[in-house]
């Protein structure tokens, strides 16, 4: 559909974003000063929320543009950017026509975001363009552990039954829960994840650093304090070891590493060291 209400001589432009989180939840907000609806979502009025400059390029040169807007009401708050409810979201940016609720949406920019910035009450997050994973190495590098990431398509390891829900509790530090029931194996849940079923955490996801019998040992601890009996679903890691896939998974052939490829202290030892 074409959008040639934009080319007339007086418009009537409204900035547009829908943001998908990654916990399910998907919003909108524009920069008029009523709600607009369109597409089955209502974009509710969060004056001085405004992008900065776009540029659309053909090229491969990443397009990314900044977003500012307040911390206001329940939408956006700084304990959910704190937890990193947002950290991820999917995003659309468009221009519609305020005046004519028929008129087609002008899809401007897409992407994910990326870093957020809070400062007085106020946030500006970057808009990472699709073009930007053209960034990403193209080459994957030799190392000694493995590259792939536990029940993914080059692991393969059947990840049914290594999933489990659990009731914790608060532990001995911050970073520190107690489940209600022992792992599995020594160290199961190590460089695994937890995701937060109940609670006001509910729907985002943590990576455990280590765990031992009831005790888990999270990488950072909650943006907020864990009440007694929330419940979590803990997913298996696994740290990359050869032994640890040969032995624990029955999974050595699909090892993504080089663990007997001379490092570089091979190459530093001087002439009969």
């Amino acid at each position: 559909m074409s959008a040639g209400w934009i080319a007339g001589e007086v418009t009537t432009i409204a900035f547009c974003w829908r943001i998908a989180r990654a916990d399910g939840v998907a919003l909108g907000f524009t920069g008029h000063d009523r709600d607009l609806a369109f597409g089955g979502i209502v974009y509710r009025a969060a004056p001085g929320m405004m992008p900065s400059a776009i540029a659309r390029s053909a090229g491969f040169d990443a397009d990314t543009i900044d977003v500012t807007g307040a911390l206001t009401g329940d939408a956006i708050t700084a304990a959910d950017l704190a937890a990193g409810r947002w950290d991820g979201a999917a995003v659309r940016l468009y221009a519609v026509d305020w005046a004519d609720a028929g008129a087609a949406p002008l899809l401007l920019a897409r992407g994910t975001l990326g870093d957020i910035e809070r400062r007085d009450g106020a946030f500006t997050v970057e808009l990472k363009g699709a073009a930007s994973l053209l960034d990403r190495p193209a080459a994957e590098v030799t190392t000694p552990d493995c590259r792939a990431v536990l029940g993914d398509r080059r692991c393969g390891v059947d990840m049914a039954g290594r999933r489990r829900i659990a009731s914790v509790s608060p532990g001995a530090a911050d970073d520190r829960l107690v489940a209600d029931a022992a792992e599995p194996a020594p160290n199961a849940y190590g460089y695994g994840r937890l995701r937060w079923v109940t609670g006001p955490d509910s729907g985002l996801a943590a990576d455990i650093l280590s765990s031992d019998g009831h005790d888990i040992v999270l990488r950072a601890a909650p943006a907020r304090a864990v009440v007694a009996g929330t419940l979590v679903e803990l997913t298996e890691g696994c740290d990359g070891l050869h032994a640890t896939c040969r032995d624990r998974f029955a999974n050595a052939a699909n090892f993504r590493g080089e663990p007997w490829l001379p490092g570089n202290d091979l190459l530093t030892r001087y002439p009969g060291g």
